[in-house]
């Protein structure tokens, strides 16, 4: 051993004598054992720490230049929240990619949980011994989704401002705490600079503390329990009597890591590619009414939320209002996230993987999809009264898919698991 070598290793055992560096690494990275036979549907959660950490980092980097101010600037229909996004995007060297980095990631972050959970769905992650990972999971979802609302109104364009305006008028509808509960959150009887300041210091501080602390739950969770795979087989069921180690699985570290970047390379070349050439995406990413400075005066044409929220907004337009209130419509969206954190109660098939899953099950999660996108869609049009007809139809397969789950899980036929994984 060098004389660099050792005094390096007698750095790194002052350090242990103080802080359990080592015995972390191996416990959570070169010694947790995987699955040997993850295929391409694990990159998606080492996809969304990566996103997380560009988020985090091109936030930074943005609230060095914006002001949460609504107040316009004097002579001008244009407050200084907006002007503050525009001197970014115009005159701070690199703002332009920064920004666009941060509200493409906003949508690729979501691409990925979509993708994350639907893996989730087809390989039975939520069922036992996971159910705690999948809420954890499910929490980091909500929370996702109130960030991206919170962040949606910063740039205070016409959309950003209506948007909110539209959403936060909904908790009006809930009976007796409604309109108590609706000015709390804008912090004003309309949306305004309190609103804009209000969600400014949630969505950089409040929120991404608490989604940080529901990762690092859900990491230790997945650690503790171990991770699931295709076949749905318990690896800790089979180990070798000498060493202890799991006779189907191999090392996160290198092995895993390092399949990983190949993942990683493969969507930063996509994430560049909208950045660099379609960083509205259409519309989609950055809807074309937000490049308009907020006029409280001025209503938009279509008010529609960003294509992340456009399922739940869906199904909230697809149930009509009783007695001038649109309350079921709110409940009903509320339900369709919040059904999803049951699935591993719901679920009574005796096998995890839709490998030896029966048909029924096959067929059901097909149209559950097929409802979802479906929704998507709807969202983000204009209301009518074939596309609501539609929307209410597709809304109630989104549900029978959970609520029936009890019922067509259990008369599923399904294949036998084998004893150990396979390499397929």
């Amino acid at each position: 051993m060098s004389k660099a070598q050792e005094m390096g290793q007698q750095a790194l055992n002052w350090v242990d004598e103080r802080f359990p560096l080592t015995s972390t690494w191996k416990a959570h990275i070169s010694e947790y054992y995987a699955p040997k036979n993850f295929n391409f549907w694990y990159f998606f959660g080492s996809l969304a720490m990566l996103v997380l950490v560009i988020q985090i980092v091109t936030g930074i980097f943005l609230t060095m230049n914006y002001k949460p101010d609504g107040s316009l600037i004097p002579g001008t229909n244009i407050s200084v929240a907006f002007a503050s996004v525009e001197y970014i995007m115009r005159d701070v060297a690199g703002g332009w990619l920064i920004r666009y980095m941060h509200s493409t990631g906003a949508s690729m972050f979501f691409v990925v949980v979509y993708l994350h959970m639907f893996r989730g769905l087809i390989y039975g992650s939520y069922q036992k011994p996971r159910e705690l990972i999948w809420v954890f999971g499910m929490m980091i979802y909500l929370c996702l989704m109130a960030e991206a609302f919170l962040g949606y109104l910063l740039p205070w364009g016409q959309m950003s401002f209506w948007g909110a305006q539209v959403i936060v008028n909904l908790f009006s509808s809930i009976p007796v705490i409604g309109p108590d509960l609706s000015v709390l959150i804008r912090g004003d009887f309309v949306v305004s600079d309190a609103t804009l300041n209000r969600f400014f210091a949630l969505h950089v501080i409040a929120l991404p503390l608490v989604l940080l602390a529901l990762v690092v739950a859900h990491l230790v969770a997945l650690h503790e329990v171990g991770s699931n795979n295709p076949d749905g087989v318990e690896i800790k069921k089979k180990k070798d009597p000498k060493t202890g180690i799991p006779l189907d699985g191999i090392p996160f570290h290198p092995y895993y890591t390092v399949k990983d970047i190949f993942g990683v390379s493969v969507f930063l070349a996509v994430f560049s590619a909208i950045i660099f050439f379609a960083p509205e995406m259409g519309g989609y990413f950055l809807e074309h009414p937000n490049f308009d400075p907020a006029d409280a005066l001025k209503t938009p044409a279509h008010i529609a939320p960003v294509w992340y929220f456009t399922p739940f907004y869906a199904i909230l337009r697809a149930v009509p209002s009783f007695f001038g209130t649109q309350v079921w419509g709110v409940l009903a969206m509320g339900a369709a996230t919040m059904i999803i954190a049951a699935l591993p109660w719901l679920d009574k098939s005796p096998v995890k993987s839709i490998r030896y899953r029966g048909p029924i099950y096959k067929i059901m999660l097909t149209l559950f999809v097929i409802a979802f996108i479906g929704l998507g869609i709807l969202g983000a049009l204009p209301s009518t009264n074939v596309r609501t007809v539609i929307a209410q139809l597709l809304s109630v397969i989104y549900f029978v898919f959970f609520l029936a789950m009890p019922y067509y899980t259990k008369i599923d036929k399904t294949k036998p698991v084998p004893d150990r994984v396979t390499m397929h």
